[in-house]
């Protein structure tokens, strides 16, 4: 983690300004500088007509490259961090799965040891675990593994809560004991988060003054007008989405892979919830940069099987099964979709998902005091380049281009 100076056009959360370089020392960004002739008398990383990005924040994501973080291996950790590096992901939030107390344990355990000794080759920095499974509601489970689905035990998540890795705690709101959870989870300082949940209005309403501030994939596994119609019968209720709509101190997560949600919701999250409390996540499971075939999803030992065609991950039953992309594919999604300014699109897959966690005063936008967590991108938003703590990690130029 030496020094460093990088020229390019610079992407700021509300503007990109060209031709400046960013002064980065001992793995910190220490300054950023209008480019003068004197910078040609130093050692400077020419990236003029390219964009200087902040890393990318991944606050769900599960596996890539044949591993899956429930695995429960360090071997199997820093596999999927160096696969996300290579897609722009600099701060990552490994996501546990439905499972048992052993599988969660052996998980928590390989990410700590990952992040204590963590050095630029073990790809993206490990910022904290996203405890996701295993409270999901019955009905509400999708690919993860039933077997391991339960409702929440006090000793089991006051056990995991009280790691300091922990920093984002999921619980679906209407289980029996997810108040609890969530008090917990908010005494410890995590973003609580509603997931794989058949929530309606009221209990929506007991977690928020609980706690909860966050829903998983918008979306995707929630409560919608016509889930809770089968629950309640009539009159129709309202669930997670108008929830969301309606609350401006909730946040939320899409995936852009263009496979789970249509180019006009994703134009609907931008305009109507918005990029400082949507952000982009990969939730991107084993079969990212692996070839098509049969993987588990979750534990290698009994995860449930799920079908990769080189594009899309999908169950037993057809369906969608999370995402097999890097958060490169979801930026580049985004914008396609919207429409709008680089410096937002960017926002939702680096600042946004840093401040919903607490991490912002390190990482998710280039200011001096940060980490040198920097991406190197071109107009198509391909990525060219990926420096964690002002060293180099990837380089497109002598590896394959991500996908």
């Amino acid at each position: 983690m030496g020094n460093l100076l990088i020229k390019g056009n610079v992407i700021f959360p509300d503007q990109i300004v060209e031709n400046a370089v960013i002064r980065c020392e001992q793995g910190m960004i220490s300054g950023i500088e209008e480019f003068s002739p004197k910078h040609i008398k130093e050692n400077i990383l020419d990236c003029s007509g390219k964009f200087l990005s902040p890393g990318f924040v991944d606050i769900h994501v599960h596996g890539a490259a044949g591993a899956d973080y429930m695995d429960g291996t360090v071997d199997a950790v820093r596999r999927v961090n160096v696969a996300h590096a290579k897609h722009g992901t600099t701060s990552i939030f490994p996501t546990t799965t439905t499972g048992s107390f052993k599988q969660l344990d052996d998980m928590v355990t390989a990410c700590e040891t990952i992040q204590a000794s963590w050095k630029p080759s073990d790809g993206a920095r490990i910022a904290g675990i996203h405890f996701y499974g295993p409270y999901f509601a019955e009905d509400k489970v999708g690919v993860h593994s039933v077997e391991g689905r339960r409702d929440p035990v006090r000793e089991e998540y006051e056990y995991f809560l009280s790691k300091p890795i922990i920093k984002i705690a999921t619980c679906a709101s209407e289980l029996p004991g997810a108040l609890e959870f969530f008090a917990f989870a908010k005494d410890k300082g995590c973003l609580i988060t509603c997931g794989h949940s058949n929530a309606c209005w009221s209990e929506l309403e007991a977690a928020f003054s609980a706690g909860m501030r966050h829903v998983d994939h918008f979306w995707c596994a929630m409560s919608s007008v016509s889930s809770l119609r089968k629950r309640f019968g009539t009159p129709m209720q309202a669930g997670m989405e108008q929830y969301v709509l309606f609350n401006d101190a909730m946040s939320t997560e899409v995936i852009a892979d263009g496979y789970h949600l249509s180019d006009d919701l994703l134009r609907f999250a931008y305009e109507m919830i918005g990029y400082h409390r949507t952000c982009l996540v990969t939730d991107a499971n084993r079969a990212m940069d692996a070839p098509a075939g049969k993987y588990r999803f979750g534990s290698n030992e009994d995860g449930t099987w799920v079908y990769s065609d080189g594009h899309t991950v999908r169950g037993e039953d057809g369906g969608l099964a999370s995402s097999m992309h890097g958060m490169d594919k979801m930026v580049q999604t985004m914008a396609r979709a919207v429409g709008k300014n680089m410096p937002s699109i960017i926002r939702m897959a680096s600042l946004t998902p840093a401040e919903l966690v607490g991490v912002s005063d390190v990482v998710g936008s280039i200011e001096p005091g940060k980490l040198a967590d920097i991406l190197v991108l071109d107009k198509e938003l391909n990525l060219h380049r990926t420096i964690i703590g002002g060293s180099d990690v990837f380089s497109a130029s002598s590896a394959e281009q991500p996908q």
